[in-house]
């Protein structure tokens, strides 16, 4: 009986032992985000009266893969908006994403949409999820459920924020979506596919970016088809960011003077990002035009024409 009653403190020791480490992983996991939020507030001064002539000159990271964060604090610093509420998909568990600044640094309101179960099911354990107003969904969207999804958010029309990342048919969803008309509009183009022609990875419901093309580099549409979308629904292209991933659109009933200025030269992006794998999941870290030659010949759809064509 008495080892069993030294056994048995054992064991509670040591889930004691557990709780604490875990309670003090918790406590430094809360003071490193309460330091990156104080950073984005710090740097939201620093570039608030800076005069750039391309929009990724305000690029700054806290929360999001590239510069997301700066790009969108300046924006939403140049135009007035009404609501303070944003959708963004294609999230994973919303840890790196575009708008979680925007969560947790400006108290806006949220709706996020990730394929997985498990990803949304990790965001809604999470502190983040009961500290601020963020609703949540687990779906893979297509043009069929991507309006009743958006809906369910009780949303106003007028929408301050909207943030598209896929990776497979990013601009078909983007045109489907017709129960919004956000203010600001950030889409993930495929920079590969390359500036001159306008368009997109033929529509498929199931399509998954990796079964499509072993090298991660077929996906998406290039950003003037969703110039060519974007601009026939009043919308205007204030810039890139710096590393080719994200387009900017601004809705033209709102474009200031600054704002005017900055899309004069909109397209500034280097697509210099080597993500490029081979049939194994390799990194291969092709550059320049190996990366369309890789994908040489893949089908697209002319956005213009709507004709299907090979790249």
């Amino acid at each position: 009986m008495p080892f069993l009653i030294k056994r048995s403190l054992r064991v509670i020791s040591k889930f004691k032992a557990v709780l604490k480490s875990f309670a003090r992983a918790r406590r430094a996991e809360a003071a490193a985000e309460q330091i990156l939020l104080n950073q984005g507030k710090i740097l939201t001064g620093m570039f608030a009266h800076k005069d750039a002539a391309r929009l990724c000159e305000y690029e700054w990271k806290v929360f999001s893969q590239w510069g997301e964060d700066g790009i969108i604090q300046f924006l939403i610093s140049e135009i007035e908006i009404e609501h303070h509420t944003f959708i963004e998909f294609g999230v994973e568990a919303f840890f790196e994403s575009n708008c979680r600044y925007l969560l947790q640094g400006c108290d806006w309101q949220g709706f996020v949409i990730d394929g997985s179960q498990k990803n949304i099911a990790r965001l809604r354990q999470s502190d983040l999820y009961w500290r601020h107003d963020l609703q949540s969904v687990a779906a893979f969207v297509d043009k069929d459920n991507i309006n009743s999804l958006l809906t369910g958010s009780g949303f106003d029309r007028d929408l301050g924020v909207l943030s598209i990342d896929l990776d497979g048919n990013d601009y078909h969803i983007l045109e489907a979506i017709n129960c919004f008309e956000p203010r600001i509009i950030i889409c993930e183009f495929n920079p590969y596919f390359g500036r001159e022609r306008a368009v997109s990875v033929p529509y498929d419901p199931k399509f998954y970016r990796t079964e499509k093309h072993y090298s991660n580099l077929y996906f998406g549409a290039s950003l003037k088809a969703f110039i060519h979308l974007l601009e026939g629904r009043g919308y205007r292209l204030i810039g890139t960011g710096a590393m080719g991933g994200n387009a900017y659109f601004v809705r033209k009933d709102l474009v200031n003077a600054k704002l005017e200025k900055l899309s004069q030269n909109p397209i500034h992006f280097n697509g210099n990002c080597r993500e490029s794998v081979d049939q194994n999941g390799n990194l291969t870290f092709l550059r320049g035009e190996e990366r369309l030659k890789a994908i040489r010949g893949m089908p697209v759809v002319n956005v213009i024409t709507g004709k299907s064509e090979a790249l």
